[in-house]
């Protein structure tokens, strides 16, 4: 077993230490004390039958050459309707997967429902369905959601499916060959919503869970345990050695700190459980909720078609290069996660990025505080193109962020319908009055000489950076900069007035038009990743196809496009104006009195809420 386990460490602290330094693998060996009453009995006799990771390998290159970026959302709870929590999450990872596929890689968008648990059998009784009619429904409406906010997922996993169940038994198998399971009594204070037990010393008042509000309750069980205390110096080496590996840095922070506080083995079953998959040779048990969610972003990976084993899993995209979750599931992800992967002798993922939650107006949401905020209202009453926008360009990514209707109102008619939207029109308009709709000459041509050229170049690279570094709303910020340079350009040279002159200044004004429906282009390719559908109509009034959109890259941004002769449409607004109610409306137009005005209040680190941001 001890070769076994070196492997299985070395695999993957290589994968996070480039520089291969030597590592302390020492204490990775020593047998731990359980602490559990009565009947532990460990399950290490059998033999390890399972090959090393080190044979299965990952691909770091699609079949085509370009390079493999796999990012997962969380496989969603289908105890109740997607809730905007869950809409942010997946709004964030589509837009980080359609930068990357701008850039040329082979892109797999992971996401899915997790359908089994105590929640979904109890849900699923009160709504006067069966689980498995319940799970159904539920899981086609985060479909549903997805396609009304555009979201272009390359896999949707439900842990349900059957090839889904085949992976979790063979990965259960190799971490009971590895001698990290066994069974044992537990005794405790249990969390129904988090479905985990939880230390007293974590708890508030009334032993109530600090995330729910809500008690916990005395179970004592007959479970199988997964041997995480074993893996305590293992994780330590691996944050030390890759401190990247959790982000941002302060969650980081906080994964240290629960490592170093003592790591306890945690339970993978339950006995009173139905609705699960069951425990392989122990039909009487199901599996736990995280040694069965946690590999959808393995068996998702496969087709319907395929040989359903993990080694066929594994060659067609693992390990994942990014987990996007919320900061509730941190835990789950940055330590019980690769323990279970070390265990199973499996490469880790290469970063978890943990966001912070949504409140609205300044309150967290609740259905008893009447403040909830529906995805579904939120979408059909704006448009993706609004919502998407306003959540990844006012909540600093990672950060607790806030919504309130008016400010969500304000800051896309400012920076969509008039930054935007508004030079578009104006330009166009100007370009059939004066040019037939007609460019005169090719947009380098045009730029010759031009400090605007530069700024938009240097803007374009900062917007990039910013995508790659997940800094969304810094992203969304450069290209609004750019839109802001073209409307000062616009404003300073004053085509309008130049064509009246006639004659040169006329000439001078209609390379002026190609210059600014250049800046638009530009901006259409590099905020496409946040708002697809309004990049799509910005790029058809420039006479382009939708085949042509589709296959825009990032090297698209560069200045140049547009050529001489090309034909633009007419021009009608890429985005509505949305209008405030008649109160609200005559409320704005009354003076304000010491009142400050700005950018959404982003909250760090707020008390734990309903939704996920």
């Amino acid at each position: 077993m001890a070769a076994r386990l070196n492997t299985s460490l070395h695999n993957a602290l290589s994968l996070l230490n480039p520089f291969n330094t030597p590592l302390n693998t020492k204490a990775f060996y020593s047998r731990n004390t359980f602490r559990f009453s009565k009947k532990l009995q460990s399950l290490s006799g059998k033999r390890a039958l399972y090959c090393t990771s080190s044979s299965l390998g990952s691909q770091e290159n699609g079949v085509d050459g370009a390079e493999t970026f796999v990012l997962t959302t969380p496989l969603y709870y289908v105890n109740a309707p997607p809730h905007m929590g869950s809409a942010y999450t997946t709004i964030a990872a589509d837009s980080i997967a359609r930068f990357q596929r701008l850039l040329g890689k082979k892109v797999i968008f992971i996401t899915g429902t997790d359908e089994h648990g105590e929640k979904i059998a109890t849900s699923a009784a009160a709504n006067g369905r069966n689980p498995a009619e319940h799970c159904d429904l539920i899981s086609q409406s985060y479909r549903a959601l997805w396609k009304d906010l555009d979201i272009a997922y390359d896999k949707f996993i439900r842990t349900t499916d059957p090839k889904h169940e085949a992976i979790v038994k063979e990965f259960y198998a190799r971490v009971f060959a590895n001698g990290d399971i066994y069974r044992a009594d537990y005794e405790g204070l249990y969390c129904v919503n988090c479905e985990e037990y939880k230390d007293e010393k974590e708890l508030l008042e009334n032993n109530c869970c600090p995330v729910h509000q809500a008690p916990c309750v005395a179970r004592k069980e007959d479970n199988y345990f997964f041997a995480l205390s074993k893996y305590q110096k293992p994780l330590e080496d691996i944050l030390s050695q890759n401190p990247r590996f959790v982000q941002p840095s302060y969650r980081l922070n906080e994964v240290q700190s629960w490592i170093k506080s003592g790591l306890r083995d945690f339970s993978i079953s339950r006995a009173l459980v139905d609705w699960g998959i069951p425990v392989p040779d122990d039909d009487k048990q199901t599996i736990y909720v995280w040694f069965d969610a946690l590999l959808g972003y393995i068996s998702a990976l496969t087709e319907d078609n395929e040989q359903q084993n993990l080694e066929t899993a594994l060659s067609l995209g693992w390990p994942a290069s990014l987990h996007l979750i919320g900061k509730d599931i941190l835990r789950f992800h940055a330590v019980y996660w690769p323990a279970m992967l070390m265990s199973a002798g499996l490469n880790l993922p290469k970063m978890v990025f943990g966001h912070g939650f949504l409140t609205k107006d300044g309150m967290k949401m609740g259905k008893s505080l009447g403040n909830t905020l529906e995805p579904f209202e939120l979408v059909q009453k704006f448009g993706p193109d609004a919502v998407r926008y306003f959540f990844l360009r006012e909540v600093e990514f990672g950060n607790d962020g806030d919504y309130s209707e008016d400010r969500f109102i304000k800051i896309v008619n400012a920076h969509l319908a008039n930054t935007i939207g508004n030079l578009l029109n104006r330009t166009l308009g100007l370009l059939k009055k004066n040019c037939e709709s007609t460019l005169v000459v090719d947009s380098t041509i045009a730029a010759e000489g031009v400090p605007l050229k530069d700024t938009v170049e240097k803007l374009v690279e900062k917007a990039r950076t910013n995508y790659e570094s997940l800094s969304l709303s810094s992203a969304c910020e450069a290209v609004l900069e750019i839109g802001n340079a073209g409307n000062t350009y616009m404003d300073q040279r004053a085509p309008w007035f130049l064509f009246k002159q006639g004659g040169v200044s006329a000439e001078a004004a209609a390379k002026d038009l190609v210059i600014i429906l250049e800046v638009m282009r530009i901006i259409a390719v590099a905020l496409s990743p946040v708002a697809p559908c309004l990049s799509l109509r910005i790029y058809s009034q420039l006479g382009y196809s939708l085949d042509q959109y589709n296959s825009i890259t990032w090297n698209d941004t560069k200045w140049g496009g547009l050529k001489g002769g090309q034909v633009m449409e007419q021009a009608s607004p890429v985005f509505a104006r949305i209008e405030l109610n008649p109160e609200k409306e005559e409320e704005e137009k009354k003076p304000k009195v010491g009142k400050k005005t700005g950018k959404a209040k982003v909250k760090v680190e707020q008390t734990p809420t309903v939704a996920e941001a």
